[in-house]
Parts: C-alpha cells; structure tokens; sequence
C-alpha cells in the first residue's frame, strides 16, 4: 500500500518521450520487502515520477540509509 504525502505537477524529462513533458510527482512510503513477516519494518520513501503524456512512472529511493 501506498500513502501519498505531496502531489505536484512539474515538467521533467521523460526518457520515454525524449523531451519534457508535465509529470505528477508524490512522495510514497513504499513496502520494499517481499516478505510478509518483515514488510512492516521495510518501508521507506520514494520519489515517485509519471509522466502526463505517455504514463511512464519512476520510483527513486530517498532514504539511502
């Protein structure tokens, strides 16, 4: 499950597209692990990133820790 903190839209480069393009952009808390006994100490923030026009999503880690 996902929690959305901030939406903003920006302009970014879209690699799919070749140019930039508006993209809706959120910070999400993410599960990271795949096991159900340790997905609630797994979670962490990403930087999430889709496109407007072609719909192509980027998830960057921020906690780098």
């Amino acid at each position: 499950m996902a929690v959305t903190d901030t939406d903003t839209h920006m302009s970014e480069t879209c690699s799919t597209c070749e140019r930039t393009t508006p993209h809706d952009v959120s910070v999400q808390i993410l599960t990271e692990s795949t096991k159900s006994k340790n997905a609630a100490f797994s979670r962490e923030p990403y930087r999430v990133s889709e496109c407007r026009v072609c719909g192509t999503t980027t998830e960057t880690r921020m906690n780098n820790a």
